[in-house]
């Protein structure tokens, strides 16, 4: 099976001996297979795997041998990385462009919801700072309370910025400001702007619409020569 899955900053295993992954290295596991306990993990959507994700490190991998399934991940015996990617930058943008799509979804007016999209980019290219990033997210979440629609749809704004600007800040010392919980601001955009579709079939198609953005997203890395 050929999937999905995310590392964190440092590249390595989350359990374990937590040792660095590299580049087609097989990893084995021994033990009983288990779901979230025991195996090695990977969703065929790559919108799936941000869901787990502990940072930015996306990669494309190969799952073999012995396999258990769930509704959007696997866990398998072995696992080979065939190609990683730092991603960090796309994932902020992917967030953007969702939470542009749910603004538009809930028809929210108010400027200071896209003045904040405007600023988040202006962050990612180093022409905003930290703390521009925290009065944007403060007029935005002042915004959602004006009303319910924009309440719904400026609020999964809000929690992205709030999740960036914290993280940003935290993490700069450690050299990973680039990173600042970009992979948890997507997910919940994404989820946000997904869930707005009144039927199920209709926000399973928009669900497998955004994993598509991502993944070209994401392949664009690869082609481009990102790939690490």
């Amino acid at each position: 099976m050929i999937g999905w899955h995310f590392l964190a900053g440092d590249r390595r295993l989350r359990f374990g001996d937590r040792a660095v992954v590299h580049v087609d290295e097989p990893i084995s596991c021994e033990g009983k297979l288990a779901l979230c306990r025991n195996g090695l993990h990977a969703s065929t959507r790559a919108l799936d795997a941000l869901n787990y994700a502990p940072g930015p490190i996306a990669c494309v991998v190969e799952l073999t041998g012995e396999m258990l399934h769930d509704t959007d991940k696997t866990c398998a015996r072995n696992r080979r990385v065939l190609a990683m990617t730092d991603a960090g930058r796309t994932l902020h943008q992917f967030a953007i462009a969702c939470t542009e799509d749910a603004l538009r979804t809930a028809r929210v007016s108010d400027d200071r919801c896209w003045a904040a999209l405007e600023t988040k980019r202006r962050w990612l290219d180093g022409q905003a700072t930290d703390e521009e990033l925290r009065a944007a997210w403060a007029a935005a979440r002042d915004a959602a309370g004006s009303r319910a629609a924009a309440r719904y749809a400026a609020g999964s704004f809000a929690r992205d910025a709030a999740w960036d600007a914290a993280r940003a800040a935290a993490w700069a010392a450690a050299g990973d400001a680039a990173w600042a919980a970009a992979w948890a601001a997507a997910w919940d955009a994404a989820w946000d702007a997904a869930r707005d579709a009144a039927r199920d079939a209709a926000r399973d198609a928009a669900w497998d619409a955004r994993n598509s953005q991502l993944e070209r997203m994401l392949w664009r890395q690869f082609i481009g020569g990102e790939a690490l």
